[in-house]
């Protein structure tokens, strides 16, 4: 939730919502919402139980807006940038398919293109 109070659900995310509710009203059984979703009763129990203690908020993705595990750091995603814009071609032609001469070539791919 921002500051203004709305909440940012994408489109999956929305369609989660309007069956759990179904669950939490009554309305749909919790097997039939598994089905739908593609998730067991269990899971369809404990998003019932987060909606109703957070709100719509609690099925939203609790990654959301947070970094990546996998990211490389500041200093590693600067020195594989200048390695690639220093190999691309300056003639805006695009890079040949096998390019044996490339500065990003690993050694066993100079091997292969050599031999």
């Amino acid at each position: 939730m921002n500051a203004t109070g709305t909440i940012t659900m994408t489109m999956r995310e929305l369609d989660r919502y309007k069956v759990i509710q179904a669950v939490a009203d009554g309305v749909l059984r919790p097997w039939r919402a598994a089905e739908r979703l593609g998730l067991t009763t269990r899971q369809i129990r404990r998003l019932v139980g987060r909606l109703q203690e957070h709100g719509p908020g609690g099925l939203v993705s609790g990654r959301r807006s947070k970094p990546s595990n996998n990211r490389l750091d500041a200093a590693t995603a600067d020195r594989v940038l200048a390695i690639i814009v220093s190999a691309t071609p300056i003639s805006g032609r695009r890079w040949p398919a096998r390019s044996c001469t490339s500065a990003t070539a690993s050694a066993s791919r100079r091997k292969r293109c050599a031999g």
